[in-house]
């Protein structure tokens, strides 16, 4: 059995997408569950995250053709004449392990964007395949190298055939949306190529009969999204602000559910998972150190007010991720979260 793949994905960026990852990643893994990171995004803004420039420089500078450290040397060899490397991943915590994105995955676009149509044909579809999956190949080898329980992505804010690719190996997608007409729009977008997708890739599963190798169902089921205010400017309107807001919940459910309630292993649930403050000056203080905001302590300079607002914090990303998980579990019908040990 596949371990499940959840993405967060919205086709409008600078809404705090790639922080929200971080944070529930690692929220995930305080929570007993046994998390891998997959940072897809060419600008690798979710390596940098985790590690430190010195690290990034160890692993991105390696010329060795079997290097296996990030997600493009990984499929490197793909373009050449090799197959899939199995993933070095890179240990953050005993439950928290993250396979890097790298800048040159960006060139991986045009292989992807070939390989699209041949997947159609008649012939050999084993390297169309191949390259097409090898996300979700990566992903899963990661997984099944930390015995992880749920693989999280992280990709760019557009449409291209990187972001198909990931996609069509994800089996939920949560949208992390702000209150402004460009996230009313992403959704508009959103919806439409989700189904374009997931029946596109059904044609294509449907057209190689007997695969060699596993391949992903494409589900992409929504789970919802999460109320972000990062992006929240502080001139604006409070009213401006809420009018946004309010016509959310209704695009969503038009776009992305068809007018459909969320329904997920039979049980209903609000579009909305959750909501996350803006944490202001929080957040330079923990990107500084590298720790999500919920780990910073008085030697990260979290004193005073900080040290109520690192509290609060820790909260809102509990009780969001706390959501993220009984819809997961339920969608699969067994339960995620795990009873945790002390991380060591």
């Amino acid at each position: 059995m596949s371990i499940p793949v959840l993405t967060f994905f919205n086709n409008k960026g600078g809404v705090g997408k790639t922080s929200l990852v971080f944070h529930v990643a690692w929220m995930l893994s305080e929570m007993g569950v046994r998390v891998v990171a997959v940072d897809l995004d060419p600008q690798a803004n979710l390596t940098s995250a985790f590690l430190s420039e010195d690290d990034l420089e160890v692993i991105w500078e390696s010329t060795s053709p079997s290097s296996n450290r990030t997600v493009y040397q990984c499929v490197k060899p793909l373009m050449e004449v090799g197959d899939i490397l199995g993933p070095q991943t890179q240990r953050i915590n005993p439950r928290l392990h993250l396979v890097p994105g790298d800048l040159g995955l960006a060139s991986f676009e045009d292989f992807l964007s070939q390989e699209w149509p041949n997947s159609l044909g008649s012939g050999s579809l084993f390297r169309s395949f191949r390259v097409l999956t090898a996300f979700w190949q990566i992903g899963q080898m990661a997984a099944e190298q930390t015995g992880a329980d749920l693989i999280l992505a992280d990709v760019g804010p557009n449409l291209g055939a990187i972001n198909r690719s990931a996609l069509i190996g994800t089996d939920y997608v949560a949208t992390p949306l702000a209150a402004d007409i460009f996230s009313l729009q992403g959704l508009r977008n959103l919806g439409p190529m989700l189904r374009s997708w997931r029946a596109d890739w059904a044609k294509r599963k449907a057209n190689w009969n007997s695969p060699t190798f596993s391949l992903p169902d494409g589900g992409m089921t929504p789970i919802g999204y999460v109320m972000m205010q990062h992006s929240e400017r502080l001139a604006r309107p409070v009213k401006a602000y809420k009018k946004w807001g309010d016509r959310i919940p209704e695009t969503y459910k038009r776009s992305i559910l068809q007018n459909d309630e969320l329904v997920l292993g039979g049980q209903e649930f609000d579009a909305l998972v959750g909501s996350l403050r803006h944490y202001r000056s929080l957040v330079p203080m923990a990107q500084e150190v590298r720790k999500p905001i919920f780990k910073l302590s008085t030697s990260d300079g979290a004193i005073g007010s900080h040290s109520y607002a690192v509290r609060d914090a820790s909260s809102d990303f509990r009780s969001l991720t706390k959501a993220i998980v009984a819809r997961l579990s339920s969608a699969r019908g067994r339960q995620l979260l795990v009873s945790p040990a002390p991380l060591i």
